[in-house]
């Protein structure tokens, strides 16, 4: 059985992941896949941490298209984030997995608040552990909280659970001709503005040098094959991009 290539990663999701086909709200069924993937991971002897958004709930850039003051729309957004975390919890922990949610914003009820020896303590330990409310400031996104979170405490690698299998030059939802990059550098990916993190986090990775695997969470396995540094997604790292390939609409999220 082929090793892990990485033994600490920062595995992140989208708050829309979550949903499924419904688009908003929790899906059972896709709590339960991700829990079990995890678990697999685990077993490899991989420390897992898991930075999960608050889409399918609630966000804060769109409250504040509507008029809501950017700052309260973005503390709802990183409470719908605990909401997913702890949801999270409760599913691998129904695996049998150990598991501890800490926010960056103080809730002790529910949560332990962030402390880096803490979090370091519970993955030595073999837990994984589940950051949540983002950075805990508004106008930052939990992509960046992934970067930060990934730098504090040493990943080697942050994987980017999509429901695309990849990075594209378009979208290749509708669009035949857009093409899957294997490879990207960083500032490729920042310059050409690909929407895979935002720029804040990904000059992060790039300043600390933590390499992005952008993969499809819908495919089953997936995380254990990017665990692997099996050909999974698309590649970002400090190197050149390595070159395109042509895909159609037959690999498009479905």
């Amino acid at each position: 059985m082929p090793q892990p290539r990485y033994k600490r990663v920062v595995l992140k999701l989208s708050g829309e992941a979550l949903a499924g086909e419904a688009g908003t709200g929790i899906d059972q069924e896709v709590l339960q896949s991700i829990a079990e993937q995890v678990k697999e991971v685990r077993a490899q002897g991989v420390e897992v941490v898991l930075v999960v958004g608050g889409g399918n709930l609630w966000r804060g850039v769109a409250g504040s298209a509507r008029g809501m003051d950017r700052a309260t729309a973005d503390y709802m957004g990183m409470l719908a984030t605990v909401i997913n975390a702890l949801a999270l919890q409760d599913a691998l922990e129904k695996q049998g997995v150990d598991t501890r949610v800490q926010s960056a914003i103080e809730m002790r009820e529910i949560a332990e608040p962030y402390i880096r020896r803490r979090a370091i303590r519970h993955l030595e330990k073999g837990r994984v552990v589940i950051f949540a409310a983002g950075t805990g400031n508004p106008y930052f996104s939990t992509d960046t909280a992934a970067a930060l979170r990934a730098a504090e405490i040493e990943a080697e690698v942050i994987l980017m659970a999509k429901k695309v299998d990849g990075v594209y030059d378009m979208d290749p939802v509708g669009n035949p001709e857009a093409r899957r990059y294997q490879d990207l550098a960083y500032m490729e990916l920042i310059n050409k503005g690909l929407g895979v993190m935002d720029a804040t986090a990904a000059s992060l990775c790039m300043d600390n040098k933590i390499p992005i695997i952008v993969f499809n969470l819908n495919e089953r396995g997936n995380i254990l094959r990017a665990v692997r540094g099996e050909s999974v997604g698309t590649y970002v790292g400090p190197q050149p991009a390595a070159g395109t390939e042509k895909e159609t609409l037959s690999t498009a999220p479905r």
